[in-house]
């Protein structure tokens, strides 16, 4: 009779310490992505006319200022490359504490920064670097973000829990949203873009204290400290991105197939969107931003829905359910918004975010279940930041420049489409890993390293 309580209060517990490090996790990755989209919306909005030499073409500013911020996608596999080295040998904790640091840091001296009238060319190249460290910072954060929760996770619930950490990121964009909105929408355009967008920026100064702060109260999971210990025993160095690169490509492989399609989807819809609405359809800039404030609203709550029934029936399902409505969304989406009805155009968007979560929920269990844990994060890292060079950093510029050329959505929808393609080629080469044991991963890793080392 007294077994049953102890169980329960043992579960009660377990379940209390899981929500402590999912708020953990999301905290830090709500700051972080605050301040890379708050980097995104401002380059749409403010900085191709505030950093970039005056031009007649109203997309010459924006197409440079999307160049910058692609340069962020750039840093990203380096940064995760790093981490993941670091944060396979030496725990999540410490550099996810580090990455909120660096990030906020940089986004900080952002708002800092003089205008290109103020000292020229100079102006641009600053923002370039503060824009690399930026991308080098939030490389390394959600292989960690994702991972702490991950690896605390019962396996039957993996994907519901991970995926709390993607439903931050919606939050960190509706945030940095919802602060250009009321500062555009209470100042003057003049005042807007002399002033008010920095004091965006030098906000993330207050919200970095209080991510890192709880972040400190997490540890890593029993699973990682018990890797930890046998590798120190064994004084094994077998770890880190070229480990990875050279026993799992596959997974390295089919995670950047995962991640073209819901990369691309996510970019276009989000960021895209602004200069299609501001540009083509002439909404008006406060408008346009709290549609997407309201639409961030949908994202977060469909995010972790689609993480619960990734747990139900399946990664592979749920992950091509996405890709296959997301390759409809642009083809509907952009008439959609051209009829310029506010709430159609609402409608529209969000219906594109709960494309991208069916793909963007399941990512964070996918990825872990195909690498073992004394290499998990430089695996997920790598496949996860790698595709960001050539989807998501180009998604905005390639989408702004087919605009300027054919003056019609349609080869965007293409675009969107052809992406899509891929992705289902990797959900197809994909395993199915629902419910499986991280432990088991471990478990065959381990028996195929010594039967590597039998054979030599």
């Amino acid at each position: 009779m007294t077994q049953a309580p102890a169980r329960d209060a043992a579960a009660k517990r377990e379940t209390s310490g899981l929500r402590r490090v999912v708020t953990a996790s999301m905290a830090g990755t709500v700051v972080e992505w605050y301040e890379f989209f708050l980097y995104a919306s401002a380059a749409t909005l403010v900085f191709g006319t505030v950093f970039f030499p005056p031009s007649d073409d109203p997309y010459a500013g924006i197409i440079a200022a999307f160049l910058t911020y692609a340069v962020g996608f750039i840093a990203r596999p380096l940064g995760g490359i790093v981490f993941g080295h670091l944060g396979d040998k030496y725990g999540r904790k410490r550099l996810l504490q580090f990455s909120i640091i660096l990030i906020g840091v940089a986004t900080f001296l952002i708002g800092c920064l003089p205008t290109y009238a103020q000292i020229g060319l100079a102006a641009p190249a600053l923002l370039v670097l503060l824009r690399f460290l930026q991308g080098f910072a939030l490389g390394g954060e959600w292989g960690g973000a994702v991972l702490l929760v991950a690896e605390h996770s019962p396996s039957e619930r993996r994907g519901f829990w991970a995926s709390w950490p993607q439903a931050a990121v919606p939050v960190g964009n509706l945030l940095a949203t919802l602060v250009l909105f009321v500062l555009s929408s209470t100042l003057s355009d003049e005042a807007f873009l002399g002033w008010g967008w920095r004091v965006a920026f030098w906000l993330s100064a207050v919200i970095v204290l209080i991510g890192w702060y709880i972040r400190t109260k997490v540890t890593d999971a029993p699973i990682f400290l018990e890797m930890q210990a046998e590798r120190e025993a064994a004084k094994a160095t077998s770890y880190g991105v070229l480990e990875v690169i050279r026993r799992y490509p596959r997974g390295v492989v089919t995670a950047m197939g995962l991640r073209v399609a819901e990369n691309i989807l996510y970019y276009v819809v989000v960021t895209f969107s602004i200069v299609y609405l501001t540009q083509v359809v002439q909404e008006g800039t406060a408008n346009t931003l709290l549609i997407l404030v309201a639409a961030h609203v949908v994202h977060f709550a469909a995010i972790p829905i689609a993480g619960n029934l990734s747990d139900r029936f399946g990664r592979k399902p749920v992950y091509a359910a996405g890709a296959v409505l997301g390759a409809t969304w642009a083809f509907f989406a952009f008439p959609l918004m051209d009829t310029g009805n506010p709430i159609v155009i609402w409608a529209a968007i969000a219906l594109g975010l709960v494309f991208h979560a069916l793909m963007y929920a399941a990512q964070p269990a996918i990825m872990a279940e195909m690498f073992p844990t004394r290499m998990r994060y430089s695996g997920v890292s790598l496949g996860y930041q790698v595709t960001s060079i050539f989807a998501g950093s180009l998604a905005p510029i390639i989408a702004t420049a087919l605009l300027g050329q054919y003056g019609s959505s349609v080869p965007i929808a293409i675009y969107v489409a052809i992406a899509c393609a891929i992705t289902l080629v990797a959900v197809a080469a994909a395993r199915e890993t629902r419910g499986l044991d991280l432990r088991e991963i471990d478990a065959a890793d381990r028996a195929r390293t010594e039967s590597t080392a039998t054979v030599g």
